[in-house]
C-alpha cells in the first residue's frame, strides 16, 4: 500500500467517524424520555427539571448542542456522565480493558478454531472430516452467543467446577487468573465467528486448488505440501483476512451480551446502563469509540491485504 493510498484510507476513516458521529447525535434524539427528568428524579419539581435541562445544555437547538460536542471530541472530550458527572473518556478506558481483552481472546478462539478446520476441509473435499466441519459450522452459526455462554457456564462453572461462573480479573492480576475468567465469555464469543470463518476458508482453499496454475503444478510433479505452503494459504489468506476485518465489529458489538451474562463490568454493562438511564453522552462516546476501532481494524486488514496480495500495494 503507497503512502498516498494510506493517507485516503484514513481520510476516509475519518469521514467515516463524522458520519458516525452525526447519525448516533441525531438518532438519540429519537430515544423517548428527557434525561433532565431522569437525572432530576421522580419527585422533582418542573422548576428543578428545567433547571438541570439547563444546566446541561438541553434546552439550547439540536445543532448547537452537536457542534458544541463535536468540538469536544476534536479537543479528546467526550463530555461527562449526566448522573454521575464523570468524564466520559475514563468511564470509557475504565470498562474499555475488559471488553477489548475478552473480544481480543474471541478473535484468537475464532482463527484458532475456523481457520484450521476450513484448510483441512478445503483439502479433503467431500471427505467425512469436509461434512462433519460444514456440519459444525452450520451448528456454531445457529447458536446465539449467549446461550452458549450460559451451556459453558453450566458445563465448567456448575457441573464441572473448574472455572468461575463470573466476573473478570484483570492481566495486571497474572495471566493464569485472567484466563480463567476470560476463557468462557470468550469461547461463547468466537465460536460463531470460528464458524463462519471454517465455512470461508474452506471455500477459498477449494477455490484455490481449483486454479489453473495449481492444476499445472502438480502435473509437474510438485508436492501437495509444497503447494498448501507456497500457493494455497497464502492466496486464501486473501479473502479469509477480509472477513476476519468485517467480523470485528460484530465480535464489539456481541461482546456486550456476553459480558451482561457473564457478569462482567465492561463496555456492556457502561452502554446498557446509559441506555436505561438516558445518558447520552456516554452512549454517544461508546459508539464513537467503537466505531474507531472498527475504522483502525480495517486499516490494518488493508495492509495485511496489501502485504498478501502484491497487486494492491501500489493502488
Amino acid at each position: 500500500m503507497s503512502f498516498s493510498s494510506f493517507l485516503t484510507r484514513i481520510g476516509g476513516g475519518l469521514v467515516v467517524l463524522w458520519l458516525v458521529s452525526v447519525l448516533t447525535f441525531g438518532l438519540i434524539q429519537l430515544v423517548p424520555g428527557d434525561p433532565a427528568e431522569v437525572a432530576a428524579g421522580d419527585s422533582a419539581t418542573p422548576e428543578r427539571v428545567e433547571a438541570i435541562r439547563q444546566q446541561l445544555g438541553l434546552d439550547r437547538p439540536l445543532v448547537e448542542q452537536y457542534a458544541t460536542w463535536l468540538g469536544g471530541v476534536l479537543r479528546g472530550d467526550l463530555g461527562a456522565s449526566l448522573f454521575t458527572g464523570e468524564p466520559v473518556t475514563d468511564a470509557i478506558l475504565r470498562s474499555a480493558p475488559a471488553t477489548l481483552s475478552i473480544t481480543l481472546l474471541a478473535l484468537i478462539v475464532a482463527v484458532g478454531l475456523g481457520v484450521p478446520a476450513g484448510i483441512l476441509a478445503g483439502l479433503r473435499q467431500g471427505s467425512w472430516l469436509d461434512r462433519a466441519v460444514a456440519t459444525l459450522a452450520t451448528i456454531g452459526i445457529a447458536m446465539p452467543g449467549f446461550w452458549v455462554g450460559m451451556l459453558l457456564i453450566l458445563l465448567f462453572a456448575l457441573i464441572l467446577p473448574w472455572l468461575p461462573a463470573t466476573g473478570y480479573e484483570p492481566l495486571s492480576e497474572g495471566v493464569d487468573v485472567w484466563l480463567e475468567h476470560a476463557i468462557i465469555p470468550a469461547t461463547a464469543l468466537g465460536l460463531a465467528t470460528g464458524a463462519e470463518l471454517a465455512r470461508h476458508t474452506r471455500g477459498c482453499v477449494a477455490d484455490v486448488l481449483s486454479r489453473p496454475y495449481i492444476r499445472t503444478a502438480r502435473a509437474r510433479g510438485s508436492s501437495s505440501f509444497w503447494l498448501v505452503r507456497h500457493h494455497v494459504l497464502r492466496n486464501a489468506a486473501i479473502p479469509v483476512v477480509t472477513v476476519l476485518g468485517l467480523q470485528a465489529g460484530r465480535l464489539l458489538g456481541g461482546a456486550i451480551i456476553i459480558e451482561l451474562v457473564s457478569g462482567i463490568h465492561g463496555l456492556g454493562t457502561l452502554t446498557v446502563n446509559s441506555i436505561l438511564q438516558r445518558d447520552f453522552p456516554v452512549l454517544q462516546g461508546y459508539v464513537l469509540f467503537a466505531a474507531a476501532i472498527v475504522v483502525v481494524v480495517n486499516l490494518v486488514v488493508d495492509g495485511l491485504y496489501g502485504w498478501l496480495n502484491p497487486k494492491v500495494r501500489t493502488s
